[in-house]
């Protein structure tokens, strides 16, 4: 972990965000006192995920049954609308 100054930190910015690409965290001080971390973030991953159902998970067919008509007033805040 590198600890600069607010000066260096202005005058060698690209210079250190190269070090903080290659994973490195640095620490910039005013007046040798920590006031901000600077740190790489983590890279996102290269394969898109695929959209839909996720690891064999099966859908009951519950699921595409109607909805009781209590538990649709309360969406519809006291009446159901038919």
């Amino acid at each position: 972990m590198l600890m600069i100054n607010i000066a260096e930190a202005k005058t060698h910015l690209s210079r250190h965000l190269e070090r903080v690409e290659q994973g490195e965290t640095i620490i910039i001080c005013r007046r040798n006192v920590p006031v901000a971390e600077i740190r790489p973030i983590p890279r996102l991953p290269k394969a898109r995920r695929p959209v839909g159902v996720d690891r064999g998970m099966k859908v009951p067919a519950s699921f595409f049954e109607p909805l009781p008509d209590e538990l649709l007033d309360a969406f519809d805040g006291g009446g159901s609308g038919r």
